[in-house]
């Protein structure tokens, strides 16, 4: 499929309760901005790899070739997710949630990395929880990268992230 193609893939319209919770029609629910949440785990692990967000065109393209796609907030453009790494993640499942609001995708990726920073899951460091200072330190729970950034996106800082 050409990149500026959007795959044939309908939507049905929102009718009722019963039908988007009960029924058999994908009828998603996209935000203000036309966007839905994606929590994305490994397909193997059942670990959090990231969360993303869809545009109806990324739903649509990750629907039609079984890879991921999602919409870039910082950036306002689609994105094929490992287009420029590689690390393209296959789609073995993708769930809807109960009113049609939220994705869930299990996938496989090569190299097993997801992560832009070079971790393997973009929840690479963990928040204390409970009683304690004010001032929470962060506790890196992945030591080591997967893959150097650098080499895979370049020396070039990206000022959309801060």
């Amino acid at each position: 499929m050409p990149s500026n193609e959007i795959p044939d893939i309908a939507f049905a319209a929102r009718v009722s309760v019963e039908q988007v919770e009960e029924g058999h029609e994908l009828a998603p629910k996209f935000d203000e901005h036309g966007l839905i949440p994606c929590v994305t785990t490994s397909a193997d692990s059942g670990e959090v790899l990231m969360l993303g967000y869809m545009n109806a065109e990324a739903l649509k393209r990750t629907i039609a070739t079984g890879e991921a796609h999602y919409f870039s907030r910082s950036r306002g453009v689609l994105w094929h997710k490992g287009a420029t790494s590689g690390l393209v993640q296959k789609v073995v499942e993708l769930r809807i949630d109960d009113d049609q609001d939220a994705v869930w995708l299990r996938v496989r990726i090569p190299g097993e990395a997801s992560c832009h920073v070079g971790y393997r899951s973009c929840f690479y460091r963990s928040v204390p929880v409970g009683p304690g200072d004010a001032k929470r330190v962060l506790k890196f729970e992945e030591h080591a990268k997967t893959f150097d950034p650098r080499q895979v996106y370049g020396d070039a800082p990206n000022p959309t992230r801060l």
